[in-house]
């Protein structure tokens, strides 16, 4: 089932307002053990680990997000001719 153009925006607020900061705190605390458990990776691999994470969390959102930002397509079309 396909989510309406409205339920996508809440959808998009909700993960951006809230399911962002939270992943960012679980991403970090990741990083910094892994970073630990390496005892100070070189910094090419630190790089590569937080912009991997940084990348990551929008792939399951991706359908979510595609469309949000442009004009509602379910909308009836504006009339113009009043002014």
């Amino acid at each position: 089932m396909a989510l309406s153009y409205k339920a996508r925006r809440r959808w998009a607020a909700f993960i951006l307002l809230v399911g962002l900061p939270i992943y960012i705190i679980l991403a970090t605390v990741l990083a910094t053990a892994v970073v630990a458990w390496f005892e100070r990776p070189v910094f090419l691999l630190q790089l590569a680990i937080y912009i991997g994470l940084g990348v990551l969390w929008i792939v399951p959102f991706k359908g979510i997000f595609l469309g949000v930002g442009q004009a509602d397509p379910d909308a009836p079309p504006e009339d113009d001719n009043y002014k």
